[in-house]
């Protein structure tokens, strides 16, 4: 809101109350030269803009103060569509492991562990959807090798039970090189994952809470006794589509806590246990936590707000999404002209956020960084005698796959493209006028002062 639209409102309100500008500046926000320096156009913050607005809704017959936060309009999806675009496996799993990008952002993320003050009992790092848990298992590694002899506490949300079983086959390495490592996995809302508690009562109730003591000594016997897990987890880990909104949700909530059990003693009050639980991480990791098409408020309101409120003193959390001006999106926009599912930068997120944490927020630094710092790129993982020459069918494709995965393409839109080949010439012309393939990320940090 500028300037001008605050001093209409005050101006009238002060004409139908008879109120001196001074008075209502001393009684709305207790500064009796705010009019003064509203039209000499000094700024003023969201959480004065909201007491001004309060105290006028107040202060007039039948008035409401304006509520707080964030209107998010649901976000519906085609449930004709698939479950979730990111759980197309073929399509998944083909770009994982034709593309850098885990790597990179592994690395990416790695960086910030020079700026984390851990505290005892342990350093406490949460992972906003694990995927097939490269990234954390990557990070992990840079952890052991920066704290070899800290305890760690690794939290990770993830609603897909495929990509929880991929990730708990790198636990067992994991929790060998360090042992003293607590993993919790959750499959609850962005807002209740770092607690590890529902919002509603009734989910609260029908929580599920399983504990598991890793017996041995070496990574071949903790892969048994978690791939013994698999029964309980098909019958558990399950997810259901909203009739209302289409979107997915748990049908029941789930907390897996494993550790080695020849640390249980030492690990005591790092386990986790139900109504006993807190957040407080010193690292929290939002890598492509939301769809590209999905709302800037949505993404603040619900996913990275409740993050940010999870840190400790000196924690940090980075949040990492498509930026697209790449070669990939010059491929997409080869077969749908004006195409742009990345609208959406990490400045208009990062100041979603901060109106959303209000006074919240005080103790939060937000960092978007310039581009050079902020915008990364991966590329496609190919031969070079595979992008000069003649481009092979399987290269194109490869490059096509991973151009419509990082767009978020909906399948049925690609039924009729991918059939009449116009697709797989895309992909050779963006291969040969780059010599291969690549894409942007972009990142952000909101970081929380120390005490």
């Amino acid at each position: 809101m500028k300037n001008d639209e605050i001093l209409s409102q005050i101006t009238e309100f002060c004409r139908t109350a008879d109120m001196a500008e001074s008075t209502f500046g001393r009684r709305a926000v207790n500064d009796g030269k705010l009019v003064q320096r509203l039209r000499e156009g000094k700024r003023i913050t969201i959480d004065t803009l909201e007491r001004i607005q309060a105290y006028i809704a107040a202060s007039t017959t039948g008035g409401l103060p304006p509520p707080r936060g964030l209107q998010v309009p649901p976000e519906k999806r085609d449930p004709r569509g698939n479950f979730r675009f990111f759980e197309n496996r073929q399509k998944y799993l083909l770009f994982v492991h034709t593309c850098s990008e885990k790597r990179v952002i592994a690395d990416r993320v790695a960086l910030e562990l020079s700026t984390i003050h851990p505290r005892p009992p342990a350093l406490r790092i949460f992972d906003a959807g694990v995927g097939d848990g490269t990234v954390l298992a990557r990070v992990l590694r840079a952890t052991h090798q920066r704290y070899p002899h800290m305890p760690f506490y690794v939290a990770g949300k993830e609603l897909s039970l495929e990509d929880l079983r991929l990730t708990l086959e790198k636990v067992p390495d994991r929790i060998f090189e360090h042992p003293a490592s607590v993993f919790v996995f959750t499959n609850m809302f962005y807002s209740e994952a770092p607690w590890l508690t529902p919002a509603s009562p009734a989910a609260a109730a029908a929580t599920v809470w399983h504990e598991v003591p890793l017996r041995g000594a070496s990574s071949g016997e903790f892969e048994q006794q978690i791939a013994e897990l698999r029964p309980f987890l098909e019958q558990n880990w399950r997810a259901a589509i909203s009739p209302r909104t289409a979107m997915p949700l748990y049908e029941r909530p789930v907390v897996l806590v494993l550790y080695r059990e020849d640390h249980r003693f030492l690990l005591d009050s790092t386990i986790p246990r139900p109504g006993q639980t807190e957040a407080n991480f010193d690292l929290v990791i939002a890598s492509q936590p939301y769809r590209a098409l999905s709302s800037v408020n949505f993404r603040a309101k619900r996913i990275i707000a409740p993050l940010a409120r999870a840190l400790r003193p000196g924690g940090r959390l980075i949040g990492i999404h498509s930026h697209g001006h790449d070669p990939g999106m010059e491929m997409i926009q080869a077969i749908w002209p004006g195409e742009n599912p990345f609208s959406v930068s990490r400045h208009e997120l990062l100041r979603a956020v901060k109106y959303e944490l209000g006074s919240l927020g005080r103790d939060l630094n937000f960092n978007a960084y310039a581009d050079n710092r902020s915008i990364f790129r991966y590329d496609m993982e190919a031969l070079p005698n595979e992008v000069t020459g003649t481009i092979g069918t399987s290269t194109a494709f490869a490059a096509w796959n991973a151009a419509v995965y990082v767009a978020q393409i909906e399948d049925d839109r690609l039924t009729d493209m991918t059939q009449n080949g116009r697709t797989l010439d895309a992909a050779r012309d963006v291969l040969r006028k780059y010599n291969g393939l690549w894409f942007l990320d972009e990142s952000y940090v909101i970081s929380r002062r120390r005490d």
